[in-house]
């Protein structure tokens, strides 16, 4: 009796999508460049990076384009911005010299 439910109940759940977090990052200096970084590409212009992943990490996420593109101003999680003590966490890996940074990712 119980088994067709419980068969419903696994192709339903099997047949649900994962559903893919956005996120936004402002940096101090703009990359204006495509980065590829720990699963995600970011798309930056002259005012933002911008990516998607189903992987939701986002402090590690936000810590692999810092240490690619510098400095991160503000960081953005499907539109709720990271308080200051993840953002600082983010930072720790941002590197020095922004330039160097992407040059070095390439």
């Amino acid at each position: 009796m119980f088994r067709p439910l419980l068969a419903i109940a696994v192709v339903a759940l099997a047949a649900t999508p994962s559903v893919a977090a956005t996120y936004s990052a402002k940096l101090i200096s703009p990359a204006g460049e495509r980065i590829i970084a720990r699963d995600i590409v970011w798309n930056c212009g002259p005012a933002a990076c911008q990516g998607a992943t189903e992987n939701s990490r986002p402090v590690v996420l936000c810590q692999s384009l810092a240490k690619r593109a510098g400095r991160i101003e503000a960081f953005f999680v499907d539109g709720r911005a990271f308080g200051s003590a993840d953002l600082d966490r983010c930072n720790t890996a941002a590197r020095k010299d922004p330039a160097q940074a992407l040059a070095n990712a390439r």
